[in-house]
């Protein structure tokens, strides 16, 4: 784990109308570390990750990459400064095949001294990097040609996690990646988060599942009402002090 963090946000601040949203809230995460974000519905996850994201401006505050102030207003300028964010839908284009998935936006093309629209697609790169990718994640995929439509949805949460992988060079934010899946397909999905770590991306993880956020996670930050509340290492013993500060019981 670096010094620096990878992201840090210092006094986010987001209002929807009247509705105070985010309220001065303070988080970093470091290379190389996976950050559980915890809170119930409505405590300000999601409009945190969504600024973070790009989806939305944060009215006040500051965000910081490997130290550097930086301004994310848009997915793009996100994912320019090396952050990927899978959302609960996965985004996925059921009718493409996981290479499609991966470039989708971002295709290869060649050759260069052509004019955008006159370069033809560079098929071939893709699916190496695709498979390569795949492969160093250990994404167990039967059939890498198929649509994902026709995949299960673990392998779809897999493909998802790692397009994030191949092109966030700093930071992954992944919105609940175990909901609705099995016992095998959660197990899947944790592992590669581990792999991630391991290779050192910072992660952050919402989550409502407790045993997973004990087994992946090196810190957990709870929000209540659009404020971080507390921060805890998730183990069995902390897991009533985060329930508590989740609900409140800490008042």
């Amino acid at each position: 784990m670096t010094a620096t963090p990878a992201l840090a946000v210092t006094g986010a601040t987001k209002r929807f109308g009247a509705v105070l949203a985010l309220d001065d809230v303070d988080l970093a995460v470091h290379r190389g570390e996976v950050l559980a974000l915890l809170g119930d519905n409505g405590a300000g996850k999601s409009t945190l990750i969504s600024c973070l994201s790009g989806a939305h401006r944060l009215d006040a505050g500051t965000i910081r990459m490997d130290g550097e102030r930086v301004e994310i207003g848009s997915p793009a300028t996100a994912r320019a400064h090396g952050i990927e964010t899978v959302y609960q839908d996965l985004a996925l284009f059921d009718n493409l095949d996981p290479v499609a998935n991966f470039y989708a936006g971002r295709e290869i093309a060649g050759p260069r001294w052509l004019p955008r629209g006159l370069r033809f697609m560079r098929r071939g790169a893709m699916a190496g990097v695709t498979d390569d990718l795949l492969s160093r994640l250990q994404v167990g995929i039967p059939d890498a040609r198929a649509s994902v439509g026709l995949m299960s949805g673990g392998q779809r949460q897999a493909i998802a996690v790692a397009r994030a992988a191949a092109f966030a060079s700093r930071v992954v934010i992944l919105d609940e990646p175990t909901a609705a899946l099995g016992v095998r397909e959660s197990r899947s999905v944790l592992d590669l988060i581990k792999r991630l770590r391991d290779e050192g991306r910072a992660i952050i993880v919402i989550s409502h599942a407790m045993d997973h956020v004990i087994e992946i996670a090196d810190r957990a930050a709870v929000m209540r009402r659009g404020r971080k509340v507390g921060e805890v290492v998730p183990h069995a013993d902390s897991r009533q002090r985060i329930v508590s500060l989740i609900v409140g019981g800490d008042a």
